[in-house]
Protein backbone atom coordinates (compact mmCIF):
# COMPACT_ATOMS: atom_id res chain seq x y z
CA UNK A 1 0.00 0.00 0.00
CA UNK A 2 1.13 3.30 -1.19
CA UNK A 3 1.78 5.84 1.75
CA UNK A 4 2.08 9.90 2.10
CA UNK A 5 6.31 10.77 0.97
CA UNK A 6 5.68 12.99 4.09
CA UNK A 7 5.95 9.43 6.15
CA UNK A 8 9.06 8.68 5.08
CA UNK A 9 8.08 5.72 3.46
CA UNK A 10 7.90 3.75 0.33
CA UNK A 11 5.18 1.56 -0.22
CA UNK A 12 4.36 -0.90 2.60
CA UNK A 13 4.15 -4.62 1.96
CA UNK A 14 2.50 -6.71 3.93
CA UNK A 15 5.70 -10.11 4.01
CA UNK A 16 3.39 -12.47 6.08
CA UNK A 17 0.71 -12.98 8.87
CA UNK A 18 1.49 -15.14 11.47
CA UNK A 19 1.77 -15.90 15.58
CA UNK A 20 -1.01 -13.15 15.78
CA UNK A 21 1.07 -10.84 13.95
CA UNK A 22 1.52 -8.49 10.91
CA UNK A 23 4.72 -8.83 9.27
CA UNK A 24 5.54 -5.53 6.84
CA UNK A 25 8.68 -4.41 5.06
CA UNK A 26 9.02 -0.75 3.37
CA UNK A 27 12.15 0.94 1.37
CA UNK A 28 12.88 4.56 3.27
CA UNK A 29 12.85 7.42 1.50
CA UNK A 30 14.37 9.72 4.27
CA UNK A 31 16.96 9.73 6.13
CA UNK A 32 16.06 7.22 9.19
CA UNK A 33 13.41 5.75 10.49
CA UNK A 34 11.41 5.75 14.18
CA UNK A 35 9.29 3.47 15.37
CA UNK A 36 7.58 3.48 18.82
CA UNK A 37 4.60 0.89 19.91
CA UNK A 38 5.65 -2.40 17.90
CA UNK A 39 8.68 -4.33 16.89
CA UNK A 40 11.00 -2.72 14.02
CA UNK A 41 14.25 -2.84 12.80
CA UNK A 42 16.05 -0.88 9.67
CA UNK A 43 18.93 -1.21 7.32
CA UNK A 44 20.92 1.50 5.25
CA UNK A 45 23.13 0.55 2.30
CA UNK A 46 26.54 1.91 1.48
CA UNK A 47 24.50 3.54 -1.62
CA UNK A 48 22.34 5.59 1.07
CA UNK A 49 18.89 2.99 0.51
CA UNK A 50 17.34 0.93 2.80
CA UNK A 51 14.54 -0.12 4.13
CA UNK A 52 12.34 -0.95 7.58
CA UNK A 53 10.54 -4.25 9.11
CA UNK A 54 7.63 -4.24 11.26
CA UNK A 55 6.38 -6.62 13.08
CA UNK A 56 2.54 -5.72 14.83
CA UNK A 57 -0.17 -7.08 16.87
CA UNK A 58 -3.53 -6.12 17.47
CA UNK A 59 -3.96 -3.14 19.42
CA UNK A 60 -2.69 0.41 20.41
CA UNK A 61 -1.06 1.92 16.99
CA UNK A 62 2.66 2.52 16.67
CA UNK A 63 4.31 5.87 15.51
CA UNK A 64 6.25 5.57 12.74
CA UNK A 65 8.48 9.03 12.15
CA UNK A 66 6.41 10.65 14.53
CA UNK A 67 3.91 11.46 11.43
CA UNK A 68 2.24 8.18 10.41
CA UNK A 69 0.01 6.35 12.82
CA UNK A 70 -0.56 2.31 12.08
CA UNK A 71 -2.75 -0.13 13.92
CA UNK A 72 -3.31 -3.47 13.43
CA UNK A 73 -7.21 -3.45 13.88
CA UNK A 74 -7.85 -7.23 13.29
CA UNK A 75 -6.06 -10.31 12.68
CA UNK A 76 -8.07 -13.05 10.59
CA UNK A 77 -6.47 -16.17 9.36
CA UNK A 78 -4.85 -14.74 6.08
CA UNK A 79 -5.50 -11.24 6.46
CA UNK A 80 -5.56 -8.17 8.28
CA UNK A 81 -7.22 -4.94 8.59
CA UNK A 82 -4.52 -1.75 9.00
CA UNK A 83 -5.72 1.51 9.88
CA UNK A 84 -2.89 4.30 8.68
CA UNK A 85 -3.53 7.75 9.31
CA UNK A 86 -1.52 10.82 10.26
CA UNK A 87 0.02 10.65 13.54
CA UNK A 88 -1.44 13.97 14.42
Amino acid sequence: MTVPETYGLGPIEVTAITGGRVEMAALLTGSGVSVSGCAGGSSVSSKGGGGVRLSCGEGPAATINDAMSLQVVEILDTAAVLRIKPAR
